[in-house]
């Protein structure tokens, strides 16, 4: 989907306008004081089960609104900025929805410099990635069979990685510096088994994945004089071979049940490469953007990276909200969207949450948890959407995930 920039006589969306309707509905609460709360019989039962020790209520906040009407059954610092932790995966997922949509699959090529002679490739083939996170050896495999089959039995050049596609940076502002190969292996355009290489992590993934691919053609039958290394294909190469990912919305359901980080920073990059900036910064301006079309709040939202685990990240559950509302809205979207999420009580990050006959199978939500921040936001029953995001130096973690799932549990039960 193109994004549209030529947008000042356009009508805004329909689904963009019901998530405008629920943030002027929020504003005028803001405006009203606490009294606000007070016209949702639900407010006193979700207030109670937010009030857990060792919670720092300034550095707390929690907005649940009814799907078919919009009202808001409760609010708490709506637009408080906090980290957001993996929660920070939701404007990512909406985003690349929005622009690639369910069905988008991530290529990787091979590319010829040189020319073919009988069965003698006559020069360097190259491993071109286009950022996918799922590439794996099996796949390597498969291009050395269509080199193969090809017709090609000899390489007498290199075998090249080429990870240009993206920027050359491994990690995100922000990150602490344990996050690199441990939160997340290292960011490339062209990664292989999540960087993996011979037992160990590979500190440059490109040049891993082309030593894959040497040894995988090698293993095909085709002879390879050179050896791997990293480099670039030029505009004239020849396009030889490709294999594509699974569909994005597969991406999406694995990044957001798991909670998957390498994933979503790829994922990030690859909205900022189809505008021309293959980086965090060209990804994260993308999501803003989309955001802001679909009518989200973004007032107090900073975006830095795709994961959520940036220091600098600042989402609200006003942003939040607006985005589940925004994605219930899209008839497009709203199925891959869900589905992305995880199932309480049975898959992903919240197969061990939310047990209770009220609850399991009953709640889809995206989780976050990191040393400052835990989250919670999604789905109940299809009727209400929510988001809870508390924050602490440190976090009591536990208590906050007791008060996320108690507040979750009385929408459960609401009549």
């Amino acid at each position: 989907m193109v994004i549209r920039t030529d947008n000042k006589n356009r009508r805004m969306p329909r689904h963009a306008a019901l998530v405008a309707l629920v943030v002027g509905a929020l504003l005028l609460a803001a405006a009203a004081g606490a009294r606000s709360s007070s016209q949702s019989p639900l407010a006193p039962k979700l207030a109670r089960a937010l009030a857990v020790s060792g919670i720092d209520t300034s550095q707390s906040a929690a907005l649940a609104v009814d799907l078919g009407t919009g009202q808001v059954l409760f609010r708490r610092h709506p637009f408080l900025r906090l980290e957001p932790a993996s929660n920070e995966k939701l404007p990512v997922t909406f985003a690349a929805l929005e622009v690639l949509g369910g069905a988008f699959r991530i290529s990787t090529a091979v590319l010829g410099e040189g020319g073919q002679s009988g069965q003698v490739w006559r020069g360097d083939l190259v491993l071109k990635g286009y950022g996918d996170p799922t590439l794996s050896s099996a796949d390597l495999k498969r291009l050395a069979w269509l080199v193969r089959g090809s017709g090609i039995r000899k390489v007498t050049g290199q075998i090249l990685g080429d990870e240009s596609y993206f920027d050359s940076k491994r990690g995100v502002w922000g990150w602490k510096s344990y996050f690199y190969g441990g939160e997340s292996p290292p960011l490339s355009a062209l990664s292989a088994d999540r960087c993996v290489y011979l037992g160990r992590l590979a500190v440059k993934p490109a040049l891993a994945a082309a030593a894959m691919f040497r040894k995988a053609l090698i293993s095909a039958g085709v002879t390879v004089k050179g050896h791997a290394r990293q480099g670039r294909a030029s505009a004239a190469a020849v396009p030889i071979a490709r294999v594509s990912s699974p569909p994005l919305w597969k991406i999406l359901r694995f990044m957001d049940q798991w909670s998957d980080n390498f994933t979503a920073e790829l994922v990030l990059k690859q909205l900022g490469a189809r505008e021309g900036h293959g980086t965090s910064p060209g990804g994260a301006a993308v999501v803003r953007r989309v955001l802001s079309q679909s009518g989200v709040p973004l007032a107090g939202v900073r975006i830095v990276d795709g994961s959520g685990l940036s220091i600098r990240d600042r989402l609200t559950v006003s942003a939040l909200v607006g985005i589940l509302q925004a994605a219930w809205a899209n008839p497009a979207l709203r199925k891959p969207f869900q589905s992305a999420l995880a199932v309480a009580g049975r898959t992903g990050t919240m197969r061990n949450r939310l047990l209770s006959g009220s609850t399991k199978g009953q709640v889809v939500a995206k989780t976050g948890t990191t040393n400052e921040a835990s989250a919670l936001s999604g789905y109940v029953k299809g009727r209400y959407a929510f988001a809870i995001l508390h924050n602490g130096n440190p976090l009591a973690s536990w208590y906050a995930k007791v008060a996320e799932d108690r507040f979750v549990t009385v929408l459960a039960h609401a009549p």
